[in-house]
């Protein structure tokens, strides 16, 4: 029997999904062909790796076309600025990402800022983040609109509710609080930091917690309002003598946050799957923008 109380991300990227390889499939029937997403892969990061090849796993799954630009760690600017301007020429490619964090030498902002905005689906070019602020259509970072996806799919009601936001990051953290506070999801927005004071008084405010701080299982349960919702973003490897050498935990202590939550995503396959899936929607989008 399915627990109520578990948001899964699995089940509900699974769903969407299908909804996107339906469409892909209407695209290929009608002869426009089907979504091509690209990403450009610097160096030997061991996530980044796992990233990509499960990005390509899903593409492939929802019918859609994926290509992988492989350059090695030493790679200089230049080169990745050429494979960029290549990809922003290349009317096949309909999206296509730059797979994060970049080697030490690079100047990450501006290898994202020469991203063709129309292309740019992980929504991180300043004219993407612009037209986010202003409550616009655009292609939106994966990880926060999979989170609101995520909210919305659980039918937890957002409108007027106070959500807390632990965590500032532009991929994250900043970005999913400007989203859920414009107009049409209309939640009242609270960011919490590492400078912030009284921080539990301010969680246990929460109808809705998002936990993207980057700290094994840093809140517990007295931090969190009886009946809210929590949504965890943290993933971290931590070593122990198992098989497998490791077991993954999220921002927030799972075990001791579930007596008091009213929902809860798990880490693994909670915000995780949905990531990918959202990357896949705006893939879609943009292979429709582009073949207007």
């Amino acid at each position: 029997m399915a627990d109520n109380k578990i948001i899964d991300g699995k089940l509900i990227a699974e769903t969407m999904k299908k909804e996107i390889a339906a469409e892909v499939a209407n695209m290929i029937d009608s002869g426009v062909g089907a979504p091509h997403l690209a990403a450009v892969l610097v160096g030997e990061d061991g996530a980044s790796l796992t990233y990509v090849a499960s990005k390509e796993k899903a593409c492939r799954s929802v019918g859609m076309i994926s290509s992988v630009y492989r350059l090695s760690e030493k790679s200089t600017e230049e080169d990745i600025l050429k494979t960029i301007d290549f990809l922003n020429n290349d009317p096949e490619i309909d999206g296509y990402i730059v797979q994060l964090p970049l080697p030490k030498h690079i100047n990450e902002t501006k290898i994202i800022q020469s991203i063709n905005h129309d292309k740019d689906v992980d929504g991180f070019t300043l004219y993407n983040i612009g037209l986010m602020q202003l409550g616009e259509p655009c292609y939106q970072p994966a990880t926060p609109f999979g989170i609101i996806e995520l909210l919305k799919r659980s039918n937890v009601e957002i409108a007027g509710k106070h959500i807390v936001v632990m965590g500032r990051s532009n991929i994250v953290g900043t970005p999913v609080s400007v989203m859920l506070s414009r107009k049409g999801i209309d939640a009242t927005v609270t960011i919490c930091h590492s400078k912030t004071q009284n921080l539990k008084e301010l969680t246990r405010q929460a109808d809705i917690l998002i936990v993207a701080i980057g700290d094994p299982q840093f809140v517990k349960a007295d931090m969190v309002k009886e009946g809210a919702v929590v949504i965890d973003v943290g993933i971290h490897r931590i070593k122990d003598n198992s098989e497998k050498g490791y077991h993954v935990v999220g921002d927030v202590d799972y075990d001791e946050v579930y007596k008091v939550a009213s929902k809860i995503t798990p880490v693994p396959g909670g915000v995780g799957p949905m990531t990918i899936v959202s990357l896949l929607h705006n893939t879609l989008m943009a292979a429709k923008n582009n073949k207007k």
